[in-house]
């Protein structure tokens, strides 16, 4: 990778702390591409509003960020009362963080997967005979380990797809789901950032994304940013240069994976998916293990997040629509395994039909072979 994103110059969230204590930082990305800003969060019901509001998005992203939340709620509270602190009033604060975070948004699983491992995490702690201080640590070092496996699994994803990905290749991505959405150098985008770096000449296709709008303002920016050549077009312009001939692959990421291949993600991809059946595109979903859900036996199940009907009233404040009317806003849709070429994870491509590779790819079996080898 480029030196740019290696060191990662613009960072989507972190754990920062100094002699004023712990605080969670993020780049807000509701700004974005107009505004830089970045946040200092001092306080879990902030991190969790950062969640709701879009300040920070994208499926891995947001359960890095959830998981250093639990860890501030927890760090925030032993500050506060030191010493009086019990082990048994630290869990009880570390479980209502993690109840408040996870009734911010239902669909990507990656939310409740972080979650669940925190509290884990926090209970062995519990029963190791951790004092407050100590699982203070604890809960900082895992949320920690889950960022860094975030990264980790971002560049190996990266490396996975693009050998999927041929020298001139014209692709199309929707929504975002690059370095702003992960702790890493993204899922969707990272194959096309491995091929890019590694000499292959590309154009990628960026649709705006309504209603949010960010294929156009974070996406774009993004791939500005890395120097990849790109063309923003309208989500509606799509099934056009798929006709012409002008698109030979699609990438995007997942909110949620269930166990047979029917994958969540923004709304509209769905459409895409479909136009690129019909064109005979390969449809790529990048996605971590952490966004399979082998719990659910297909999308159906996959809970989807109905958003303020104001953001498709509205563009950026300014008001669209006419006064009073209804507007439905579902922020994601899921494709069918049937319109799916492949899911790439950070342990390799599965191929349909995908019920056995999604069991076999999350299995310890798998994950001991893999360490295994040489």
């Amino acid at each position: 990778m480029s030196e740019r994103m290696q060191q990662r110059n613009v960072r989507t969230v972190w754990w920062e702390e100094d002699e004023q204590g712990a605080v969670v930082r993020l780049l807000d990305q509701s700004l974005l591409p107009h505004e830089v800003v970045y946040l200092r969060l001092t306080h879990e019901a902030q991190v969790a509003d950062a969640i709701k509001t879009l300040k920070v998005r994208g499926a891995p992203a947001i359960g890095v960020t959830a998981a250093f939340g639990m860890a501030l709620a927890l760090r925030r509270l032993l500050q506060e009362q030191g010493d009086a602190l019990t082990s048994d009033e630290a869990m009880l604060q570390v479980r209502e963080a993690g109840a408040l975070l996870a009734k911010t948004r239902p669909t990507a699983v990656n939310l409740s997967w972080a979650i669940e491992r925190m509290l884990r995490r926090a209970q062995q702690g519990l029963a190791a005979g951790d004092a407050p201080g100590q699982l203070a640590r604890r809960l900082h070092d895992e949320a920690q380990a889950i960022a860094d496996e975030d990264c980790d699994a971002c560049l190996k994803m990266g490396r996975h797809g693009a050998a999927l990905i041929a020298d001139g290749a014209t692709l199309l991505t929707h929504c975002n789901a690059g370095a702003l959405a992960t702790a890493g150098i993204g899922t969707a985008l990272a194959p096309i950032y491995v091929a890019h770096q590694s000499g292959k000449r590309l154009h990628v296709f960026v649709d705006e994304t309504r209603p949010v709008l960010q294929g156009a303002r974070l996406t774009a920016w993004e791939l500005q940013q890395e120097g990849v050549p790109l063309t923003l077009i309208t989500d509606n312009m799509v099934g056009h240069f798929m006709q012409q001939g002008k698109i030979q692959g699609v990438f995007v990421g997942a909110d949620r994976i269930a166990a047979n291949g029917d994958a969540a993600n923004k709304i509209g991809t769905y459409g895409v998916a479909v136009l690129a059946h019909v064109h005979a595109i390969p449809f790529y979903v990048v996605a971590p293990l952490s966004t399979i859900d082998l719990s659910i036996p297909s999308g159906e199940f996959i809970p989807i997040e109905q958003r303020d009907p104001a953001e498709v009233t509205n563009v950026r404040g300014m008001s669209i629509a006419p006064p009073g009317v209804d507007a439905a806003n579902p922020a994601f849709d899921v494709t069918p395994q049937r319109y799916i070429s492949a899911i790439i994870t950070e342990r390799g491509i599965i191929s349909p039909p995908f019920t056995d590779g999604l069991r076999h790819i999350c299995s310890d079996n798998y994950s001991k072979k893999v360490e295994s080898r040489p």
